[in-house]
């Protein structure tokens, strides 16, 4: 096979991976920001008092609080999109 033939093959195969990378980001985006929705509506007087439901809640919250701003910020910007039609 030529070099140059060799070089197209990496660059289809790379672009296939960038493109899946890209949408599996996505995907990832939309389920933080429904998450992050879900966890800022949450009342939590109304959630069951046992320990493998407030623990998971905190990890949840946890999870949430160590993303940076800009990646919540499109993840909240994921869901908006998402949600309203319009936009």
């Amino acid at each position: 096979m030529p070099l140059h033939a060799m070089k197209e093959d990496e660059i289809r195969l790379l672009r296939g991976e960038i493109e899946m990378l890209m949408n599996e980001r996505r995907q990832l985006l939309q389920v933080t920001g429904a998450a992050a929705v879900f966890v800022a509506n949450l009342d939590t007087d109304t959630l069951p008092d046992d320990a493998d439901t407030i623990g998971a809640a905190e990890m949840l919250a946890e999870q949430l609080n160590g993303l940076s701003e800009e990646t919540l910020k499109d993840a909240l910007e994921s869901v908006r999109a998402e949600l309203d039609p319009e936009r």
